[in-house]
């Protein structure tokens, strides 16, 4: 018996057309197009969220760097002093005491110091 393919192109056309849901005309309404914006919009989404991940980490460095010159301390000179101090604390808790709790990171530039 012969199996036709109706049904599975249909349900694939509709998800693709769910997914480019709100884009501008042809994106949205032909499969064809709809499927091109949509693959090239789940690359993009899958390229960032990587570098979602370098951004913050190149922010909280910058933050870090900011509060420990603050403290005559360079970034280098203060993530080594910690590690030698034993202080084990995350470059994203870091940089949020550097900005919202700079006397608490003032402190724990002076570990860092000793």
């Amino acid at each position: 018996m012969r199996v036709k393919r109706g049904v599975a192109a249909h349900r694939r056309h509709k998800k693709y057309l769910k997914m480019a849901k709100g884009y501008i005309g042809a994106g949205s309404r032909l499969y064809r197009t709809a499927r091109e914006r949509v693959e090239r919009a789940l690359c993009f989404a899958f390229r960032d969220r990587k570098q979602k991940k370098r951004d913050f980490r190149r922010l909280w460095i910058v933050r870090i760097n900011a509060g420990a010159r603050m403290n005559g301390l360079s970034y280098s000179k203060l993530m080594g002093g910690l590690t030698k101090a034993g202080i084990e604390v995350n470059r994203k808790m870091l940089a949020d005491l550097a900005v919202r709790e700079p006397a608490v990171f003032a402190q724990i530039c002076q570990a860092a110091k000793a």
